[in-house]
């Protein structure tokens, strides 16, 4: 079972600190949160005096567990003071350049404090406007095993929860992090493990436990209990093996502990945001603002894009005069398709190579790669490659001298399925390989984002969401248009998100329909052309076959025109798990982009994040009169709109709207 501690122990976590304990108090700038620290190793966090949630925290070293110092338990309980030191206070003020980000710099502002225990591990405090956050780091001179860290986060009252479970029970560990969000009363949570982010209401608030930084280190899981939620952590791999489809390597036997290092270092900031309204949610950067600097220099060469995609579309042309597939004369036509609407970037996915073999060395017979780069390279058009992790790892130097001087611009890696420590360093080491060889990279079967895109800004996006693919197999019964305007509240907190969006066949709640080869998008045209202003999302898909989306131009036009990148993000309204409306400032431009759940709404939408008295001309994208017969129907308007104007927008049954203003 999962549920590993009893009654007793939970209520012994929440009873609070005995008399012995010493608490230090940290506030957030504007004074709304407060973090009470005990030298315990528990943070009482509170919200405008009312208590939020208490977690409890150790780092059990195996070096330390025999020793004089002190005895640590491996499993949850109420500890004896540890007589930390207090080693310091200090004021956190910041601006954080944020390239290939959805803002182009983010102020952090905050207050730390830091804590030493006798065995020289210590404990860092952060509070500020947006949320909590701690870290534990040992000044170990030699190796330092880590049993195990201790994270239990304990909340007041019962209340709702958004949960995405691992989809793999034999191994919870081993899973490609994509689900739809159990909607649930913590309480009444499932025993499953939990991956990354998780949202609970407590009282006015909403706490999404997140984390931020993680380097040589495991990923966090969360285990459920009554109204506690406890760390879990994948083990050290000691064996791995290899399965025979794709060369993808897996763990097949491990250590007793969760990680190792040598020397002194720092641990991942285990994140607590909170939000007083959903529309703060998306729009949250302690995730991004916590991790590691640039560590790659200058990142002038990192060009985010759109990118013409063929795997959802099954490489399904029609109206050609050859066999379409992977193929040379396929992928002409994409980069001809490309090149004619200023789409900067195709990629190749799963099937250039001999991925049975893992012969990333080596172009399939049917592939001209060479062909296909210059061909590119004339048209203004690159060339992204698909690959296994582990198989680029394997081949890394060689794979990356070979294709930089054939000329790629980037990889896009799959497959990770997993977050032990070795996976977390594969992950780091491919970015920071890759940087040298001036290519980017586009993170698929992979873990929420935690900060490593500002570390290594080459990483220009990460899957690690219940995207667009799904369509593909999806059940009648999957509410995607549900998930669609739930995730970019939880998971998007986190970082960028590929989801893949763009198709152009869409369907109703009614006459959807799954086919793998043709695929079908739930909901309207509008809102798959929403897509593209609500996700943070530098190197965004357009899943479709180029011969779809040119019977349909007007909508290629509109989505081809949204920036990639943005210099300011807000969400001017939003619900989670009903609906959004979010708006990006590019220069003196704005984009918005709004989206519902299966259910119709129309939404007053007020335009005073314009500049006042200026003119802009608008262009208005909305479900047609017809939307919630054929999901494909929309209208599009033109006209002049100010600051001091209000639009009313109807939205179809899981539509959208988009809206562009030009100055």
């Amino acid at each position: 079972m999962i549920k590993k501690v009893l009654a007793a122990a939970l209520l012994a976590l929440c009873a609070g600190n005995s008399v012995t304990a010493k608490d230090y108090t940290v506030s957030s700038p504007n004074g709304r949160l407060s973090a009470k620290v005990s030298d315990r190793g528990e943070i009482s966090i509170e919200h405008q005096g009312k208590s939020v949630l208490t977690v409890r925290a150790d780092l059990v070293q195996k070096q330390f567990s025999q020793s004089k110092l002190a005895v640590y338990p491996k499993k949850t309980g109420s500890l004896p003071s540890l007589n930390c030191q207090f080693k310091g206070r200090k004021q956190i003020a910041q601006t954080i350049p944020a390239p290939f980000y959805r803002q182009g710099k983010i102020e952090m502002t905050g207050t730390q404090i830091d804590l030493m225990r006798a065995d020289g591990c210590g404990l860092q405090v952060m509070v500020c406007d947006e949320g909590v956050a701690y870290r534990w780091y040992t000044k170990n001179k030699k190796e330092t095993v880590i049993d195990n860290e201790i994270a239990d986060f304990c909340f007041p009252a019962d209340s709702k929860a958004w949960l995405a479970y691992s989809t793999n029970d034999e191994k919870p560990f081993a899973m490609a992090f994509q689900n739809t969000y159990d909607e649930t009363m913590l309480s009444e949570a499932k025993d499953k493990y939990i991956f990354l982010p998780a949202t609970i209401q407590s009282g006015d608030v909403k706490v999404t436990i997140l984390e931020s930084d993680l380097r040589s280190y495991p990923g966090m899981f969360l285990t459920s209990e009554k109204l506690t939620l406890h760390a879990s952590f994948a083990k050290y791999p000691k064996r791995m093996d290899y399965y025979k489809w794709r060369g993808m390597s897996y763990v097949a036997e491990t250590e007793d502990f969760i990680a190792k290092s040598t020397g002194a270092r720092t641990y991942p900031w285990r994140v607590m945001a909170i939000t007083e309204n959903d529309t703060e949610m998306p729009v949250n950067n302690m995730v991004y603002a916590l991790a590691t600097p640039n560590q790659i220099g200058d990142t002038s060469w990192i060009k985010p894009g759109k990118v013409a995609w063929d795997w959802w579309n099954d490489w399904n042309l029609k109206g050609v005069d050859f066999k379409a597939g992977i193929n040379t004369r396929t992928y002409l036509y994409y980069i001809d398709f490309a090149a004619k609407n200023h789409i900067p970037y195709v990629v190749l996915d799963e099937g250039w190579y001999d991925s049975s073999k893992g012969d990333i060395m080596h172009p399939i017979a049917d592939i001209d790669l060479q062909q296909l780069i210059d061909y590119g390279r004339e048209k203004g058009v690159g060339i992204v490659l698909w690959t296994v992790f582990n198989v680029l790892d394997e081949h890394l130097l060689e794979a990356c001298e070979k294709y930089t001087a054939m000329g790629i611009k980037g990889w896009k890696i799959d497959f990770m399925d997993r977050n032990d420590q070795t996976a977390v360093e594969m992950a780091e080491r491919l970015a920071r390989t890759c940087a040298q060889y001036k290519l980017f990279v586009d993170y698929h079967g992979f873990y929420a984002p935690t900060g490593m895109s500002r570390t290594y800004p080459n990483i220009i996006n990460y899957e690690g969401v219940f995207g667009m693919e799904e369509a593909r197999w999806a059940k009648k019964d999957t509410d995607m248009p549900k998930y669609d305007v739930t995730f970019p509240f939880i998971r998007m907190m986190a970082g960028q998100v590929d989801f893949t969006p763009g198709a152009m066949r869409n369907g109703t709640k009614e006459n959807w329909v799954e086919c793998y080869q043709n695929p079908v998008s739930m909901g309207t045209r509008c809102h798959q052309l929403a897509c593209y202003v609500v996700h943070d999302s530098p190197f965004t898909m357009l899943c479709d076959a180029p011969t779809n989306y040119e019977r349909e131009q007007p909508c290629v036009d509109l989505i081809t025109s949204i920036p990639d990148t943005f210099d300011e993000t807000k969400i001017l309204l939003g619900n989670i798990g009903c609906y959004i409306v979010t708006a990006r400032r590019h220069g003196d431009d704005w984009y918005i982009g709004g989206q519902t759940n299966w259910d119709e709404r129309t939404v007053t939408l007020s335009l005073d994040c314009l500049l006042p008295s200026v003119s802009y001309q608008a262009t208005i994208v909305t479900d047609g009169i017809n939307a919630n017969h054929n999901a494909e129907d929309y209208h599009i308007e033109r006209r002049t709109l100010t600051a001091a104007d209000k639009l009313n927008l109807k939205m179809a049954s899981g539509g959208g709207f988009l809206i562009i203003l030009k100055r």
